[in-house]
């Protein structure tokens, strides 16, 4: 355990937690809603600091990002709980434990040895990943600060419900972020998430601020948040942000607590993505359709293929040094273009 940060003290040996939205008031010997951050004698504590329950070598792609140095390798940590309560949870065994079981678990690792791990696996970044990172944050800070000591990026994958207290205390040490958007509707995050959206879009527009480059995904659930109206808000709300933000369209499968929702169809996801693509947006995938169109990367300008998708993994196809091959279009990313070792 390591005493927390983001937070004060209160009467009768209460706190109050200001690491995200939900800025839960913690009495004695009681957790936050996360699961993972616990009062004790007045003092907070998170319970997970240096206790990662996954670690894994993934292509960056598969975060998903792909206009942040594609084709390369991320060392991908993740730590049990959430501060969501999503009933659709894809990682609900890790993230939800720790408020179901009041268990923690999870191996002691430092920082340094995530660094030393990610450097000797050939990753160009560190990926905080897998349930929220949010609330980790003491832990992710400081193997971020060594990950930029050793010439790594640090990428954060988050439900975006950061506080803008510790946002402003991480921005420096976080290079890029996929923002899980689940819906533009309050309806949707208080009954499936209970949670908020509007925090989501302030956190959105405060990371695009202060120089992070942003990435989006939303998972399309039939019935719940696949209506045009809906997806029209979506990409309108991402235009307004920026028209090269990457919106990655994700297919939902039955799990969790919801299995009375089929799987969505192949239609609903191009009709999203088209929803995307006329708005403005230069940059929409189906990340979970293998191949094609839909996951390749085209010139906004002149249509050629930039970059081609097999699996989790890219290849450079008509871009040199940032810009299109064939008639000079900036693209929209960062470190633009590193060979996948698989594919080069």
């Amino acid at each position: 355990m390591q005493e927390a940060s983001f937070y004060s003290k209160i009467k009768e040996h209460s706190v109050q937690c200001f690491l995200c939205a939900h800025y839960c008031r913690i009495g004695p010997n009681e957790r936050g809603k996360c699961g993972v951050r616990e009062n004790r004698h007045g003092q907070l504590w998170s319970l997970v600091y240096g206790r990662p329950i996954a670690r894994h070598v993934d292509p960056v792609e598969k975060k998903p990002l792909y206009h942040f140095q594609p084709g390369s390798l991320s060392y991908s940590i993740g730590t049990v709980g959430c501060n969501f309560d999503c009933l659709f949870c894809q990682n609900a065994d890790i993230a939800h434990g720790p408020k179901e079981r009041k268990k923690i678990e999870g191996f002691a690792v430092s920082p340094e040895e995530i660094v030393d791990e990610a450097l000797r696996t050939e990753c160009s970044s560190i990926s905080y990943t897998y349930t929220e990172p949010t609330i980790f944050l003491e832990y992710a800070l400081e193997v971020s600060r060594k990950a930029h000591g050793a010439g790594l990026k640090n990428i954060f994958v988050t439900n975006g419900y950061i506080s803008p207290e510790a946002l402003r205390q991480s921005a420096a040490f976080i290079d890029a972020a996929n923002v899980d958007l689940k819906s533009f509707s309050e309806e949707f995050y208080a009954g499936q998430c209970s949670a908020s959206l509007q925090p989501v879009l302030t956190t959105m527009r405060s990371m695009l601020g202060k120089g992070i480059w942003v990435e989006v995904t939303t998972l399309l659930i039939p019935g719940l948040n696949d209506g045009t109206v809906e997806l029209k808000g979506i990409a309108d709300f991402l235009v307004r942000l920026d028209p090269g933000i990457p919106w990655h369209i994700s297919s939902f499968q039955p799990t969790s607590r919801v299995m009375d929702r089929p799987s969505t169809p192949l239609q609903s996801l191009y009709t999203a993505r088209d929803i995307g693509m006329n708005a403005g947006l230069r940059n929409v995938y189906i990340s979970s359709v293998p191949g094609g169109i839909a996951r390749n990367t085209y010139c906004h300008n002149c249509g050629e293929m930039l970059i081609e998708r097999t699996g989790q993994h890219s290849r450079r196809a008509g871009l040199k040094d940032g810009r299109c091959r064939k008639c000079g279009a900036v693209v929209d990313g960062v470190d633009l273009f590193q060979e996948s070792p698989s594919m080069a």
